[in-house]
């Protein structure tokens, strides 16, 4: 897809891309750098050496795979810091804030101490977007969309705890307020196949607005 005539706001040059497992994140993120052409900052969850043992036994391999996915974050957020955010959009698929979401869903006790202790050392001196793009879905589209890619450490994955992370990702953006937030309805539309619903959903994102949170179902006739 060639990039864009539509040009973003001179104020927007960092999205954040965000959702739970299965939302499309990478995706989306990796269609509006083709459209705009911008940068995609894609997350390295494939250099994370726990990540299958994790899916395999949660309670045995959450610390460990939470503090290699933090290790991991961080060092390429501080990179993206010392990119120029002023004059390159970048379009990244996920936040900082990811980290600390799923750290609440699988650490307790000792072990979510340490880690908050941890990110909050480090959560202030990685970059803010300007705006961030939260992909809500269902539990059941997100568990289609996980089949469909079919990574082999994802074949098993358990219904509640996608159920448990997508209501965790409702909570946590229902009171976001660090950034401006653009929360968007996937359950029902195609950014994929239908060139249509992208085009619409792209247009919300470049949109000027002086809403702090916006709310939109992009179809193609919005």
């Amino acid at each position: 897809m060639p990039p864009s005539s539509m040009t973003p706001p001179e104020d927007l040059n960092y999205v954040a891309v965000e959702g739970a497992i299965g939302a499309g994140t990478t995706t989306l993120t990796q269609l509006l750098s083709d459209h705009f052409g911008a940068e995609s900052v894609l997350e390295r969850f494939e250099e994370n050496p726990f990540l299958e043992r994790f899916y395999e036994d949660r309670d045995r391999w959450a610390f460990q795979t939470q503090l290699a996915f933090l290790a991991s974050r961080f060092r390429q957020q501080k990179e993206l810091s010392e990119r120029d955010l002023f004059h390159d959009l970048v379009v990244s698929d996920y936040t900082f804030d990811k980290d600390r979401i799923f750290a609440r869903q699988t650490l307790a006790g000792d072990e979510l101490q340490l880690y908050e202790s941890l990110f909050r050392l480090m959560e202030p001196t990685v970059p803010t977007p300007d705006l961030v793009v939260y992909l809500r879905s269902s539990p059941e589209r997100l568990l289609e969309n996980i089949a469909e890619r079919d990574r082999p450490y994802e074949r098993d994955m358990d219904p509640d705890y996608i159920a448990a992370l997508h209501d965790a990702y409702n909570r946590y953006f229902y009171q976001y307020d660090r950034t401006p937030l653009l929360v968007v309805n996937v359950a029902t539309i195609d950014f994929v196949e239908n060139q249509a619903d992208f085009r619409a959903l792209a247009r919300h994102i470049v949109a000027p607005s002086d809403e702090r949170v916006r709310h939109v179902q992009p179809h193609a006739s919005s």
